[in-house]
């Protein structure tokens, strides 16, 4: 369970940096007819902070995606190697299943 949580945890801080990106952006479109000079610059760079916090926020993500990926490989070999006779079983039942359904249609 505590993937789960941790998991629904990094959806939420990646979705609250996303509405926050959207806000700003929104922001400096409405904006951006009536600001010059240091107003404008001043909400450009909130611009590229919010890009700079998803942005970290996304390759967080993607190393955790990343390493969950690689644990479940590494677990699926490990399973495989130490029952051959099982997978092959089970890999052969699902061929057989598929090869019904498509000389079905």
């Amino acid at each position: 369970m505590p993937r789960n949580n941790a998991n629904s945890t990094s959806q939420d801080e990646l979705l609250n940096e996303f509405q926050a990106l959207v806000t700003d952006t929104e922001k400096l479109l409405q904006h951006s007819a009536s600001l010059v000079g240091e107003q404008a610059e001043e909400l450009r760079e909130q611009i590229r902070a919010s890009l700079g916090r998803a942005r970290s926020t996304l390759h967080n993500a993607e190393d955790s995606l990343r390493d969950r990926g690689r644990a479940a490989v590494q677990a699926t070999e490990g399973y495989v190697q130490t029952h051959p006779w099982q997978t092959l079983g089970v890999a052969a039942a699902i061929g057989l299943l598929l090869g019904m359904l498509i000389t079905r249609r």
